[in-house]
């Protein structure tokens, strides 16, 4: 599944990176301790998160995520966006809150199998 059906099927607001919505997700993370997500986290997973400052993009960048997705309404910092920029890494943000969005991810790559 690509980020874009993700992003259409549950409303995300994509605020970087809408030139890579067709990256490969293939699993996911719910975590908001970076060494947490450093140490227990895939490359293709998407993020799921409440931190809004730069170093998200920095660890999913060197973990090689397909995106990150803020949760509750959470916008990310005017230096998060600017790095997400220069590093290719699409941010998108869900009004719900992290156990209710990790859920509906879960099932909607879990129909795709």
């Amino acid at each position: 599944m690509d980020i874009a059906a993700i992003v259409n099927q549950l409303n995300l607001k994509v605020r970087s990176g809408k030139d890579r919505l067709n990256n490969n997700v293939t699993g996911g993370y719910t975590g908001d301790l970076l060494s947490d997500v450093m140490a227990n986290s895939s490359a293709g997973d998407v993020w799921i998160t409440r931190q809004i400052h730069q170093n998200i993009v920095a660890v999913a960048s060197l973990k090689e995520h397909a995106a990150i997705i803020l949760v509750s309404s959470c916008e990310p910092a005017k230096e998060t966006l600017e790095r997400a920029q220069q590093e290719n890494m699409p941010i998108m943000v869900s009004d719900l809150p992290a156990f209710e969005l990790t859920g509906k991810i879960f099932n909607l790559l879990a129909a795709e199998k």
